[in-house]
Parts: structure tokens; sequence; C-alpha cells
């Protein structure tokens, strides 16, 4: 397979086949086309999931940790060994930053290497209930997995589910984001080149419309769900699994709120907060999209969160220097300045970003918006923007800030910055998030699980939590004869 052609991978083979065509693939820093890739169909998704299944109960996948173990470090060292190369790519196919996009494959290597070590360390328990009356509580691999990925960590994302089902023993089929084909296909490869992975345990077919989600969410041979994308998709996946009655791990979306304390470094919390605002362009679900200060620093930090914006240097996400790349593609960047102009009409900006002119009109770029709003119930602090569109909100006490941060139906991710351990930990028990980071923002561990409280989703990713949504705990019981 050459590295412009994003196409399917069932059952160990390279499929081009497009029964609905194949679409083009755009830079969204310049909007010049890099690849193609053949679309997908309900068909094509369902040979996958059969696929998948046959290699589940033919080989000795589901029963060997030492070969899941093998194969996650074989892949992990071919992932590592192709990092520049998919780093590149995956910056101008999703407009990341590159050296943001090296991050990313860095972390999805070692997140695979992470579960090869937990591969081998899946135990059951056994115990003796009365004389001779033994249970065994085993833990078996679920069956066939479906992960759904998203286009904004195309690499990460997928690794981070991959791999826990891979290392529980399942065998798995991934839809990619329609905005990612190449870089998806890039990691298939990967799997391709890793000999001690069976032909059919990782399987991918590309989206068409719908058709192939609907596929890997509702086919009756799928046993287990991973998703990460909108609350709104999250809901609509849950719908679907319902008539076969899937297990479900949903990372939906996230309004993370960061709240600034008094006696906060607030040097260090202008950085870290920009940061965060601006990870991945500010299309990431745990990006700081609410910014909560006390009173009495709340005019300094208008003003040097003002000037941080304000100075960010847009442009090509592969050139050295840049600090934002673009939107992933036009109608997200049409979305996001529709959502500026209601924020200028709702709000007071303090910063009023939009579509990128001069050599940013090129792209699919919109610069920084930041705005002043008291209304915690107004749409703007409450939906989910995904972009680089920031609330700046006061309040006066911990209860008050408490009250605003969770006045939200979302519960992803926060942080809080303050000098006093105290209150650090208060407020780390207090507020209503999967996350709280102290004095930080955006830290993700392969070690650490990851996930949200109501509307953010359903389980958890990384850490040896992850590992309980791709297993079954079966009871085994004897009575021995005396």
């Amino acid at each position: 397979m050459t590295a412009d052609l994003g196409h399917h991978y069932i059952a160990g083979t390279w499929r081009s086949d497009a029964p609905h065509g194949s679409h083009p693939v755009e830079n969204p820093s310049d909007r010049s086309v890099i690849g193609t890739a053949p679309e997908g169909s309900t068909e094509l998704a369902s040979e996958a999931v059969m696929a998948a299944r046959t290699a589940f109960a033919t080989t000795d996948w589901a029963s060997n940790p030492r070969k899941r173990a093998a194969a996650l470090l074989e892949f992990a060292d071919i992932l590592e060994s192709r990092a520049d190369e998919i780093a590149a790519l995956m910056a101008r196919e999703n407009g990341k930053l590159l050296a943001q996009a090296r991050h990313e494959v860095a972390a999805g290597y070692g997140e695979a290497r992470y579960y090869a070590g937990v591969a081998r360390n899946v135990y059951g328990r056994t115990f003796e209930s009365g004389p001779g009356k033994i249970s065994l509580m085993t833990r078996e691999p679920s069956g066939v997995v479906s992960v759904i990925v998203p286009w904004n960590a195309p690499v990460t994302l997928l690794v981070r589910s991959v791999a826990p089902a891979l290392a529980a023993g399942c065998s798995v089929v991934i839809k990619p984001a329609p905005q990612t084909p190449l870089t998806n296909a890039a990691v298939m490869a990967c799997f391709d080149q890793a000999a001690a992975v069976p032909a059919g345990i990782v399987n991918s077919v590309n989206e068409h419309g719908t058709e192939v989600g609907t596929v890997l969410s509702s086919h009756p041979e799928i046993d287990v769900i991973s998703f990460t994308g909108s609350s709104r998709t999250g809901k609509i996946i849950m719908a679907n699994a319902s008539n076969t009655i899937k297990h479900v791990s949903l990372e939906l979306g996230g309004k993370a709120p960061a709240l600034v304390f008094n006696d906060a470094d607030l040097d260090r919390s202008v950085a870290e907060i920009c940061r965060g605002v601006l990870a991945l362009n500010g299309q990431m679900c745990t990006c700081i999209s609410r910014i909560l200060v006390q009173d009495s620093v709340y005019d300094s930090m208008k003003v040097r969160l003002s000037e941080a914006f304000t100075s960010v240097r847009a442009g090509d996400a592969s050139a050295a220097g840049t600090e934002l790349g673009p939107i992933i593609d036009h109608a997200n960047q049409q979305r996001l300045a529709t959502i500026i102009d209601r924020a200028a009409s709702a709000a007071q900006m303090v910063v009023h970003g939009g579509i990128g002119e001069g050599d940013l009109a090129k792209g699919y770029f919109i610069t920084p918006s930041m705005f002043e709003i008291d209304d915690v119930h107004h749409d703007l602090v409450q939906e989910e923007l995904f972009g680089p569109i920031v609330s700046l909100e006061r309040f006066g006490d911990e209860d008050e800030a408490l009250a605003k941060a969770n006045a939200t139906r979302y519960g992803l991710a926060a942080s809080v910055y303050t000098t006093d351990l105290n209150r650090s930990m208060r407020m780390g028990r207090k507020l209503s998030f999967g996350t709280v980071w102290m004095n930080c923002h955006n830290r993700l561990l392969a070690e650490v699980e990851t996930g949200g409280y109501r509307e953010s989703g359903i389980g958890r990713l990384h850490g040896l939590e992850a590992m309980n949504d791709f297993l079954e705990t079966k009871h085994i019981y004897l009575e021995a004869e005396n």
C-alpha cells in the first residue's frame, strides 16, 4: 500500500473496494489534496466483522497472553520506527502541530508497550465457599470489538482502545474518521508488518456517510463498542447497541473549566491555560473552554490572557514556530465563525478572533477568541464549542467557583490553579469531573484512567480499568468429592 491511499484492511489484506467511490483528503493548512481514500459500505463492514469473529474463534489469540504481549511490543517497535513519517503525515492530514503530532505517535507506541505488560497479568481468583465447594472466577476476552476513532487524535485515540482490547484477547474492527484515513492506514500498516498479529485480529473499514458506523454499533457479532466522539453521536451509538445489548465504552464531549484562585502563580497559570485552550487547535474534548477567575485577580488575568491569545502565531501545522494550526475542515471553520458572531452579540468580546486572513486564508484557520459572560446557563457556556473559543467568568469564593464549574451536563476534565494544597484537595474532591489537574492541564498518561461523568461518557480508557471494558468474568463452580 502506498502512503497516499487510505485503503481498507480486512483479514490481513489491503482492499481498495470503493462501492461508493473515493474521496480526496485535504491538508487543512492550505486546502491541497494529499491523497485519496475509498469509501466503505455495509457489506465491507460486515465482512470485516466476520473476519474478526473468525480470527477470534479459530486462532489461539484469546488464550495466549504471551503471544498478545509479543504482538503489541512488535507493533510498538514498528510504530516507533515510522514515527517521523506518521507524524508528518498527521500534521498534513488533520492540521495538528508537528510537535504535537510527534508527541501523539510517541504516546501511541508507549500505550502499546504498557498494555503488552498488562496482557500477561490478567488474573482471576479462586475460593472455597464450603467444604469441597470450589469457585473459580476467570477473566475472559469479550470477543469482537468495534473501535470508532475521531479525527483529532487518530493515532493515540486508536491505540488507547485497540491496545487494551488486544491485550484482553479480543479482535477488533476499526472505523477511522473520514478526515484522517491516511494516518489510519499508516497505523494499520504497522499492524500488517507485525508478524505476531494473526490475520483478522485487526481490521479497518473507511466510513461512507453513517453506513459503516451503523454496522459497527448494531451488528450481532460485535460484542463491545469503544467510541470516542461527540455526546450526540454517543447517544445514537447507545441506541443502536441496545437491540443486541452490547457493552459500550464511550468517551464523549467535554466543557473543561479552569479555576484560577487569587493565590495562583499567574504567569504559570496563563501559560498552562493557553496551552490547554489551544491543544490540537482547540479541537480536543479535554481542552479548556471556560476560564473561571477569582475577583481579586480577574482584571490582571484578563489582560494577561488577552495578550497571550492575541500574540499566538497561527500558520501551517508543519512549519517551525507555529503555535496554532488550522481547523479540520471548511464545515467546522464556518461553524466556529458563526459561534464567534453569536458570542459578539450575546457577550463582551475580549479577544475577537475569526476566519484567518492574509496567508491564513489559504487554509481553514480560526484565530482565538475570548468573551466575558455572567450567565452560566447560556448556550455559549453550556455547549461544547470544539475550537479555540473560550469564555471568561468571574467568581468570589470557593463555593461560587464550584457551583459555576459544576453547572454543566459534561464532566470530563477540569483544572485548578492555586498554591494552597488544602484547597487543591478540596477542589479535587468536589469538582464533578473524571480528571482534575492541579496547576496544569491535559496531562494524559497510559497508566492513568481517563473518562467522564454525566454526558461525558461511560467507562474508562488508559490504565488497568480500560481492560474491564474488554473482559468478561466467568464463574466456574465444582463440588469436590470428599
